[in-house]
């Protein structure tokens, strides 16, 4: 490809590298050359309009043609916004984020599913540098079945030494935020983009997993999903959302809005160890509401709550 076009290239790096975290299989975007103006049009410029064509010729419009329904990145329905030109590159993008293909499993299907995923190919998983540093990798429990699956960063010491995931402070938090919807552990399905601990080892410090860390992990996650097929996905903080909604806005900008990934409806809210941090009445309200907003999604009633949220 001509390098004279960074942004071109940009484009099918950003296309391979989806297809490297195992999301569907994309084609190859090849970019036609322009067509060069032939001598003709270069020797003869093109007059001025004339006033009395400026006055009469039509103005174009921007808008999109009635009846036309706007959609974001996901193909998700989107609030009006001032349009824009669409220009030829953007016209050839093929549809990456393709629903979930396949039969939906039986809830003993699936037991049996995860159960295998976990002991054939996480449990002895070494694609990343993770491995030489852990004490168990921490799959993901809960119902096979569920409506709801929380998906947060990485396992942390806790974690890593029970093998279960949020099982420290932040996981006491968010065991109160499901308990706030009307439900348990049980009823929940919760794991993390990465299986393994990610931390420094000199001060035993937890930190955010790589890039490279999170595309040698994630293939486990897509075929959760794929096996469990929730209805809502709640990310939990920074890295699970910019993972899932492939975005570098910031959190304040994502959580409290309705994205989608592969059919799914993904709702992000702040991590609880972020709401521990700032533990605010601001920020328990803004996860509630958040909270509130996935119950009345699957037509759950929303428990009646007394004061400042917890």
């Amino acid at each position: 490809m001509d390098g004279s076009d960074p942004l071109k290239h940009r484009l099918n790096l950003w296309l391979k590298s989806e297809q490297a975290m195992g999301l569907p299989s994309v084609p190859r975007i090849e970019f036609a050359p322009p067509n060069p103006p032939t001598e003709s049009a270069r020797a003869k410029p093109t007059p001025p309009a004339t006033p009395s064509q400026r006055q009469t010729a039509p103005a174009k419009s921007e808008s999109p043609p009635q009846g036309q329904r706007q959609t974001d990145w996901f193909g998700a329905p989107s609030a009006p916004a001032p349009a824009r030109a669409s220009t030829s590159a953007n016209a050839a993008l093929p549809v990456l984020d393709t629903p979930i293909a396949g039969p939906v499993l039986s809830r003993d299907e699936k037991l049996s599913a995860l159960a295998a995923l976990d002991r054939d190919e996480v449990k002895g998983c070494v694609k990343c540098g993770l491995h030489r540093t852990r004490d168990k990798t921490v799959f993901g429990e809960g119902n096979p079945d569920a409506q709801i699956c929380f998906i947060g960063e990485g396992p942390g010491m806790n974690e890593d030494a029970s093998g279960r995931p949020f099982v420290g402070r932040a996981g006491q938090k968010l065991d109160d935020m499901i308990r706030g919807m009307g439900m348990t552990r049980e009823d929940v399905y919760i794991c993390n983009i990465v299986k393994c601990r990610a931390f420094m080892p000199d001060i035993n410090k937890d930190r955010p997993p790589s890039e490279e860390e999170t595309a040698a992990c994630t293939p486990y996650l897509l075929k959760q999903m794929e096996i469990i097929r929730p209805k809502v996905i709640v990310t939990l903080g920074l890295p699970s959302t910019r993972y899932l909604l492939k975005s570098k806005d910031s959190m304040t900008r994502m959580r409290g809005n309705w994205h989608a990934w592969r059919g799914i409806k993904v709702m992000p809210t702040w991590h609880p160890a972020y709401v521990l941090r700032n533990y605010t009445e601001q920020t328990r309200r803004e996860v509630w509401d958040d909270l509130k907003k996935v119950l009345v999604e699957l037509a759950l009633p929303i428990p009646k709550r007394s004061g400042k949220q917890d």
